[in-house]
């Protein structure tokens, strides 16, 4: 089987599997069950000054899809809310008792000198790790100057990140806001203040749904609400835009990332990996299945890898970054079209009715003798948008054709109808 093993920003873990900081990782017992289960890491659900945070009721809510499938959760939860002597003496044990797991412990204080000087070497005490500075709440603490109020001011990431490692010396993961305009910036920030790693992402400013009986959002608390935290899977691709944005980044190119944002499979970890991931935090998938989804995630990715051949996760990770680029290198003079397997068509025709309102008419309806339909491309017609493919309910039914165009290769900085061709 292949090794799952790695070291990241210095920090030795047998599998890239850890579970970020959140309520699965807020207390002794839930981390020496996910430790039992299998996982490779964990970080400790961010640390504060005492006294500690004190938490509403309710805190979460849900985007359902079909099925009552969550797709993402929103939640208005705080920082721990229980003391910081309990957290460090339980931090303590747990490591000793599990010296081979990743043990990271989450932060997140005042924006004072201080207050890091202060609460660091008890950390370092404990014997964790590593420590993760909690950029990116979205919620609650920026009220207070902490959180994403200090995430979105690259500024402050600079000088937060610099009096970590003054005032430390274990690993420093830098966890970033992605309610920012460019998350380059932040990774950039982090990376001049002298970060081990950064991770990312962090929650996103979101509000799930709306009671229309009450006439206020969940969740709610007495009959009132506020915006929260979004993740699950539906903030996977933004997620992975951003994780590859740092990667292919010149001024934060070999800076050790931690991925993080809807993964629930090996499949997905493997994605973030490709893409420069060093190691994944998982969080919504364990919230809702459970410590055991790991025992998969390992053994998936471990059989995946044999069957290409990857001996180690170093030897894939960032295939994918060189295959990223802006859109204005992409050749302009590539083409595909769709092709339908009229064998697999199961004839639903939802591929012809995509394609004919909203999109290129580009896939015929052909009324049979027997009364069925038989749906075929005009292959005149079809700008290779993928609709049709994205619409149609059954697996590779629908392929996208490469053409030979016999034009070379030709993208928009070159392209004599682009006005601005010299000056790009």
């Amino acid at each position: 089987m292949a090794d799952l093993s790695i070291e990241f920003a210095g920090i030795k873990a047998p599998n890239p599997f850890w579970l970020a900081s959140a309520p699965p990782t807020d207390k002794a017992y839930n981390v020496v069950r996910a430790f039992e289960a299998g996982w490779g890491g964990v970080v400790w659900k961010t640390l504060g000054e005492d006294p500690a945070a004190v938490n509403v009721s309710s805190r979460y809510s849900a985007h359902f899809g079909a099925n009552r499938q969550v797709q993402g959760i929103n939640n208005i939860e705080l920082i721990t809310d229980r003391s910081l002597e309990i957290n460090l003496r339980e931090i303590t044990q747990v490591k000793k008792d599990w010296p081979d797991r990743a043990l990271v412990v989450s932060l997140m204080v005042p924006c004072v000198e201080e207050s890091w000087k202060f609460i660091l070497p008890l950390v370092e005490a404990t014997g964790a790790d590593g420590i993760e500075l909690n950029f990116g709440c979205p919620h609650g603490m920026p009220e207070r100057g902490m959180g994403a109020a200090v995430g979105q001011v690259p500024e402050y990431v600079e000088m937060v990140t610099r009096w970590c490692k003054t005032h430390c010396s274990l690993p420093v993961i830098v966890k970033l806001t992605p309610n920012i305009t460019d998350i380059r910036q932040s990774a950039r920030a982090a990376h001049r203040g002298g970060a081990d790693a950064v991770s990312l992402i962090n929650t996103i400013n979101s509000i799930t749904s709306v009671d229309l009986d009450r006439m206020v959002a969940h969740p709610i608390v007495g009959d009132q609400s506020t915006h929260g935290g979004y993740c699950g899977s539906a903030v996977k691709p933004i997620a992975l835009n951003m994780v590859a944005e740092i990667a292919r980044d010149p001024e934060t190119r070999g800076l050790p990332i931690c991925g993080i944002g809807g993964i629930g499979n090996w499949r997905d970890a493997a994605e973030f990996i490709a893409l420069g991931s060093g190691a994944v935090q998982v969080c919504t998938a364990a919230m809702l299945h459970g410590f055991r989804i790991v025992e998969d995630m390992k053994d998936g990715l471990a059989r995946w890898m044999d069957q290409h051949g990857h001996r180690s996760l170093e030897a894939f990770r960032g295939q994918a970054v060189a295959h990223t680029t802006d859109w204005k290198y992409l050749d302009i003079n590539y083409k595909s079209v769709a092709h339908i397997d009229q064998d697999a068509c199961i004839g639903c025709g939802r591929c012809h009715i995509a394609c004919e309102d909203t999109s290129h008419q580009a896939i015929a309806n052909t009324l049979q003798a027997d009364g069925t339909h038989v749906y075929s491309v005009i292959e005149a017609e079809c700008v290779g948008c993928n609709l049709c493919q994205i619409t149609c309910p059954v697996e590779n039914c629908i392929d996208m054709v490469a053409q030979e165009t016999g034009k070379p290769y030709l993208n928009w900085t070159q392209d004599p109808r682009n006005p601005y061709r010299e000056a790009s």
